[in-house]
Formats: C-alpha cells, sequence, structure tokens
C-alpha cells in the first residue's frame, strides 16, 4: 500500500519513549512527505537545486513508485506555490513567514500545500505533516495549530481576504504564485511583441509540470528508434512517464535529459552553416553539460571539436560527465573540459580562436519556471543589474575569441529585457552584427510559432511547450 493511499508517512511515531529515547530520538524513517519537506528545507536553507535534489532523495528513500509520484508532486507543487503558502501561513500564524524557523516553515509550506492544492484528506494531511516535527514537541504544537486554522477557512477565502488593498499586480501575483518584479519582466517582454494579453497565459503554463523531453545524442542515437512523441526541436523526443535514468539509452549517454528549447539554441549555433573540418568550438559557461553534449556530438560529427569551459569545478565535472560517452566514440574529437572565468577568453592565444561560440550567459532564470520552480522565489529584481553586467563582459570576452566571420550565439533561460535586448544591442560596438536566427530556427522546427522578435528568437512556454529560452546569432561585422 503506497502512502498515498494510506495518508499515511510509512510509520506512525511511537509512543512513550525512556530518558535515553529522547535525548537520542531515532531517525524519521523515510517517506514521500519526509523526502519533499527535506528537499523544500534544503532548498531555502542552502540554495539547493530541487530538480537536481530530489530524484536522489526519492532513490536514497527507496520510494515505490506511486509514493515516489506524491513526493514529487509535494515538493515540486510547494516550491512553485510557496508565496502562495508564505501568505496562507502568515495569515493563520498571526507572524511573517521569517520568524519562523527553517524546519517548521518548510513543513507548514508542505502542509499548506496539501490542505490547498492537492486531494489529501484533511486529518491525513495535518496529522501525517505536523508527524515529522515530532521529535520537537513545541514546534510541532505550533504546526498543529497553524495547519488546523488552515484547516478551517477555504485557501480562496483567506487569500481574497488578504488580497482586500493590493493592487491588480499584487493580486494577480499572490493568485498565480509569480513574484510581483518577475510578473512586470515577463508582461514587458510580451509587450515588445505585442502580446501582453498572453500574460496570463503565460503565468499558468509556469504552474503547469513540464513533460520531461529528451534529445538524441547525433551519431550516437536515432531520434526515432525509441518510438516517442516528437518536441518542437528535430532531435527531441517527449520522455515516457516515470524516471528517465532507468531508460537504458539515457543510462548509457547516448540519450539526455534536456528541454527542446535548450536543443535548438545549440543546434541553431551548430547548423546556421556548414560546417568546415578542423573548426574549433567553444561553450564559454558549459555547466552543467546538455547543451555541450549535443554541441560535442555535432562537432565531432563534422570533424570540429569543442573546448567546454566552466567556472566551477563541481560544475565542470558535470560536464566532463555530460560529453564523456562523445569522447568514447570518437577520441579523435574528444571534447576538451576547462575550469576558468570565462571572461578571459579573447586574450593572447584564445584571440579570434573560435569558429563558433556559444555563450549560454548566467542569467536569472525566469525562462525554466516550469522546471525549477523555486527559481522565481530565489531570485531578486536587484539581482538583475549585476547579471546584466556579468552577461555584457561575458559577451566582449566572447567577441574577442571569435574568429573574423564565426558565428556566436548569445542564449539565456531568461525573457527579461536587460538580460536580453538589452545585451545584444550592444553587439554592434563589439564588431558584431545580427544573424536571422529566426530563419535559422525555423528551418530546424518548420511551423513553429515566433513572435516579433527582430532577428532573435525569444521561445515561449505557452506557445512552444518549451523553456523561454532567448536566442540570437551573431558574427563579425
Amino acid at each position: 500500500m503506497s502512502e498515498r493511499d494510506r495518508g499515511g508517512a510509512g510509520r506512525r511515531p511511537p509512543g512513550r519513549r525512556s530518558q535515553r529515547d529522547r535525548t537520542s530520538p531515532a531517525p524519521l524513517a523515510p517517506s514521500a512527505r519526509l523526502v519533499a519537506r527535506d528537499v523544500v528545507l534544503d532548498v531555502d536553507r542552502d540554495d539547493a537545486y530541487a530538480n537536481l535534489l530530489l530524484p536522489q532523495r526519492i532513490r536514497e528513500a527507496g520510494l515505490s513508485a506511486a509514493d515516489a509520484g506524491f513526493a514529487t508532486e509535494l515538493a515540486y507543487g510547494t516550491l512553485r506555490w510557496q508565496g502562495q503558502h508564505d501568505a496562507l501561513i502568515a495569515d493563520a500564524a498571526g507572524r511573517p513567514v521569517d520568524e519562523i524557523d527553517p524546519e517548521t516553515l518548510a513543513t507548514l509550506r508542505i502542509g499548506s500545500h496539501q490542505l490547498s492544492r492537492m486531494r489529501v484528506p484533511t486529518h491525513a494531511a495535518v496529522h501525517e505533516t505536523v508527524a515529522l516535527l515530532r521529535h520537537h514537541r513545541g514546534r510541532a504544537g505550533f504546526a498543529n495549530a497553524v495547519l488546523r486554522r488552515l484547516s478551517e477557512v477555504p485557501a480562496e477565502e483567506r487569500l481574497a481576504a488578504i488580497a482586500e488593498g493590493f493592487s491588480d499586480d499584487e493580486r494577480l501575483a499572490l493568485e498565480t504564485g509569480h513574484p510581483a518584479w518577475v510578473l512586470r519582466a515577463l508582461r514587458r517582454s510580451l509587450e515588445r511583441e505585442g502580446a501582453s494579453d498572453e500574460l496570463p497565459v503565460l503565468l499558468a503554463a509556469d504552474n503547469e509540470p513540464p513533460l520531461v523531453q529528451l534529445v538524441a545524442l547525433p551519431g550516437l542515437a536515432d531520434p526515432d528508434e525509441l518510438g516517442l512523441e516528437p518536441t518542437a526541436s528535430p532531435l527531441g523526443r517527449a520522455a515516457p512517464s516515470g524516471d528517465p535514468a532507468r531508460i537504458p539509452q539515457v543510462a548509457e549517454g547516448s540519450w539526455r535529459v534536456q528541454d527542446a528549447g535548450s536543443q535548438l539554441a545549440a543546434l541553431a549555433l551548430t547548423r546556421a552553416r556548414p560546417v568546415a573540418d578542423g573548426e574549433r568550438w567553444l561553450d564559454v559557461c558549459a555547466g552543467p553539460g546538455g547543451k555541450a553534449a549535443l554541441m560535442a556530438a555535432e562537432a565531432a560529427m563534422a570533424g570540429a571539436r569543442l573546448e567546454a569551459n566552466e567556472v566551477a569545478p563541481h560544475r565542470a565535472r558535470l560536464v566532463r560527465h555530460a560529453v564523456r560517452a562523445i569522447g568514447e566514440r570518437w577520441p579523435e574529437h574528444a571534447p576538451r573540459v576547462v575550469t576558468g572565468d570565462g571572461r578571459r577568453y579573447g586574450e593572447g592565444e584564445t584571440a579570434q580562436a573560435f569558429d563558433r561560440i556559444l555563450l549560454d550567459a548566467p542569467c536569472t532564470g525566469l525562462g525554466a519556471l516550469r522546471r525549477r520552480p523555486e527559481a522565481r522565489w530565489r531570485k531578486q529584481p536587484t539581482d538583475v543589474p549585476e547579471l546584466a553586467r556579468l552577461q555584457a563582459e561575458l559577451l566582449e570576452a566572447s567577441a574577442r575569441a571569435l574568429k573574423p566571420g564565426g558565428v556566436l550565439a548569445y542564449v539565456t533561460c531568461s525573457p527579461h529585457l536587460a538580460e536580453t535586448r538589452a545585451i545584444v544591442d550592444r553587439a554592434a560596438a563589439l564588431g558584431l552584427r545580427p544573424l536571422d536566427t529566426r530563419a535559422v530556427v525555423a528551418a530546424l522546427a518548420p511551423g513553429i510559432a515566433l513572435g516579433e522578435t527582430g532577428d532573435a528568437v525569444q521561445l515561449w512556454p505557452h506557445r512552444n511547450g518549451t523553456d523561454a529560452m532567448f536566442i540570437q546569432l551573431l558574427t563579425t561585422a
């Protein structure tokens, strides 16, 4: 029987314990609620990434398929709607959430999500969630009182009362689970395309759990060999239900998990024009390695070679793992993975050294809110200017490193205009001019819906079923 069926956490809290037991309590048995709560806690306290952490915790806990599904829905849903849950919790607790200790707050968040957005019986949602704090009686009592108050009034009624006196944007932000500044940034980007009326559909799409998408690496796999539904990318397919890591081709590295938007960003660069034998390619910010693996396979098949750079050593290790299969298949064209600040390129021996450069710049990640729901709460508007400065500096370095006549792809997983248009508007001063990126992407994905974005491409989840990737191809003036 799954945890979902029994509405429980696997084991009931034990009865009265000895003094020794109270001072050295036994650890909680692994359960779906415990896994979800700890992921929510680690995201909040340690800036962990849920999409990396949750599958690992599920495997470590040995959850059944049903309980793994429950934990996934609970963790991702709680993170996605965190702003709304925090408003509900603060109202029921009579205090701001930043006055609640992190473990209790994470527990309350998953409890609020079960009560307001999952079909979990009220008793189970309260009792089994509070049981996660059983070793902290004071915290457990507080959590029990707050969750019982939340269960007494429908969430919609409580939220309507909370929103009284809010501006239209603040009310829409609360209703859709987006910070108001993110909502405004998305609206401005849509307005540039004359599509501001699409904002409600976009916000709704951000809150829909995305389908897992796969890419068949060229030369290692055939996109049609698994009989899966196609995506927006010519190499992409929709993954079947379940853990994609259990697919043998994914485990061996010939297929990878990758959003179709990321695939199109890499392919726009690799297929913008025919590849000459011996070309040198550069991925400036390669971690965690998805685009690097696709580019490395495309390069090796055409007689080119990729250099994949990553500033963080632990992410560079992920890149090495991602491209391992390419090096094994084509040893003479094995990608070179290096570690260092991407802004060092374009000086000395790297000046005008590369035929193709991918700059997938660090950004706010506002284009991947479906896939990384915590991203909307992790960044603040004050982060944007610092990121924009870094993006501009990386673009300058990439321009110096590009061979005359070469192709540079500026890519972000954000539609924020300060991270997209404002950056590529600097290209002319760097000796670069735009290429017709729309024509390249339209050739890769015939019939794809592309908004009015000039030479660039801005993908959207509600239109294209992809992350909101921005892609601009550039060449020397």
